[in-house]
């Protein structure tokens, strides 16, 4: 719909305001790389290699893909809140169990349930497609976003310091308090904005292939999932390079690992205030182009000997700028696609980035050694950005011929 629709803070009876929008998004990004400078101190804890340890990155995320296929679908069938409530209580529980692991393995069980928080991620997308246009969704979207880039930019500072302070748990005491808060709120103030759900889940998951066989939806899913791809390799291959290749400690770390949701929060700016005019097509590609030369400076840099913990920092922010320009317009071209599949289409495409970063982080923590340096990291990245540009360019070419045909 495209007029504003009516939203009472605190009253479930009406949709969410978007306070809560940006605090429910927020917890879940917070969740994902809060705890990352205390990597180093839980391999210690655990007794275990980096590469096991960091797999809590990898896992999460590919618990959080496999999730997404399923969330989108449910939330199309019963609505966006029972689901999100759920969602939220499982991660409760599976937040108990990381504090109290007495192993490596359990924890990583624990820390894979711990990625039913990722409803917040596809719902609050599906619930800003709910109320608004496609390029008003798009800005939706990148205000929501705006606002919990704050969240990952200063929650690794603070991991860092609470690691330094009360040990890698405190990281996960916070997860469970603020989780609590955040779970009331969702409670308290997300109405049910699905008035159109779909007569059975069979019925549901039986309409994937109109958006498989879309090539819009390839194109915009594959800009958006390429471009958090690079991010994601940045996630578990960062915490790697700051400590073990330019010795920094938690604290600092976390500091610097913040960089790119500096940039992201520029660009999601930028999405809300310009998303209308020019359109989401013109903003995915400016966007992955600004992403892609960061990486391709901080690359040559490295290359020619003139890297260092402030270049490969710095430039991280372009990454994020770039993010931030991508994909709250890239989500809103995937679900007005087939409008009437906003939910589906949300759990699917971030099925599809969530996995694909769960593989690229994986890969990314695997290649990284003392004697590597920054170069594999910064090789993945640099790769997955120029395919986000390619990715948005076929979809530009094709409705330029769709208009001349």
């Amino acid at each position: 719909m495209s007029s504003e629709p009516t939203r009472n803070f605190l009253n479930r009876s009406t949709p969410p305001h978007i306070i809560t929008l940006v605090l429910i998004t927020g917890m879940a990004a917070m969740v994902m790389n809060m705890f990352l400078p205390s990597l180093p101190a839980m391999t210690e804890y655990f007794h275990a290699d980096y590469r096991v340890t960091q797999l809590s990155v990898a896992l999460y995320l590919g618990f959080v893909a496999i999730l997404q296929v399923f969330i989108g679908p449910l939330s199309d069938r019963y609505g966006r809140r029972p689901v999100l409530l759920i969602g939220m209580a499982v991660f409760l529980v599976a937040t108990v169990g990381c504090i109290f692991a007495p192993s490596i393995e359990i924890f990583l069980v624990f820390r894979m349930v711990q990625a039913t928080v990722g409803v917040a991620m596809v719902l609050s997308r599906a619930i800003a497609r709910d109320m608004y246009s496609q390029a008003q969704a798009a800005s939706m979207i990148g205000y929501i976003t705006m606002g919990m880039a704050i969240i990952p930019m200063l929650s690794p500072a603070i991991g860092g310091l609470l690691d330094e302070k009360f040990g890698w748990q405190a990281n996960f005491w916070v997860f469970l308090i603020l989780g609590t808060a955040v779970f009331w709120l969702t409670w308290a103030d997300v109405g049910e904005t699905n008035t159109n759900q779909s007569s059975s889940f069979r019925q549901q998951v039986s309409q994937y292939p109109e958006l498989l066989l879309s090539p819009r939806f390839w194109g915009y899913c594959l800009a958006a999932a390429f471009a958090s791809g690079a991010f994601f390799a940045y996630l578990g291959g960062a915490p790697f390079i700051g400590n073990v290749v330019y010795g920094l400690q938690p604290s600092k770390l976390g500091l610097f690992f913040g960089a790119p949701a500096l940039g992201y929060m520029v660009g999601n700016f930028l999405t809300g205030r310009f998303s209308t005019r020019f359109g989401v097509n013109r903003m995915v590609l400016w966007g992955a182009v600004i992403s892609t030369t960061g990486v391709f400076i901080s690359l040559a840099l490295s290359l020619n000997g003139l890297g260092s913990i402030y270049t490969f920092f710095g430039f991280m922010i372009f990454v994020g700028l770039g993010n931030g320009l991508i994909l709250p317009n890239a989500t809103a071209g995937m679900l007005s696609v087939r409008p009437h599949l906003a939910g589906t289409a949300s759990g699917l495409g971030g099925a599809i980035m969530m996995g694909g970063g769960a593989a690229l982080s994986a890969l990314a923590g695997s290649l990284l050694g003392p004697e590597s340096g920054p170069f594999p990291l910064l090789w993945i990245m640099f790769i997955v950005s120029l395919l986000s540009v390619i990715s948005i360019l076929l979809v530009i070419a094709r409705e330029k011929v769709k208009r001349i045909a």
